[in-house]
């Protein structure tokens, strides 16, 4: 489950850096709009998306952390167990042979 939610981090911080490009795009499109409402909106617009990208960056090292944690703790126990770790290997290569077989 733990795999599940930090796959839909990963998504999520995309379909936010998504986001905010189509932002800053119709940031320029209509920077050439006169009047006093679309100042008003590019300049909460601004705002926003500058408090999107500080959030964002704090997403990202968040996910970068969390996989440098599993990453190091996989490292030990493969270091600490390198028998087992063998044998989990070879049992889910095997599991996976065995399903491509039957395709």
């Amino acid at each position: 489950m733990t795999e599940m939610t930090e796959v839909n981090k990963e998504k999520l911080v995309a379909d936010f850096k998504v986001v905010v490009a189509d932002a800053e795009e119709l940031l320029k499109a209509t920077a050439g709009q006169a009047g006093e409402k679309m100042a008003d909106l590019r300049a909460k617009l601004q705002d926003n998306l500058h408090r999107a990208r500080h959030s964002l960056a704090e997403a990202q090292a968040a996910v970068a952390e969390k996989t440098r944690l599993v990453a190091r703790a996989t490292d030990d126990y493969v270091h600490d167990n390198p028998w087992r770790s063998i044998g989990i290997a070879a049992g889910v290569g095997l599991v996976i042979g065995l399903l491509i077989g039957r395709r």
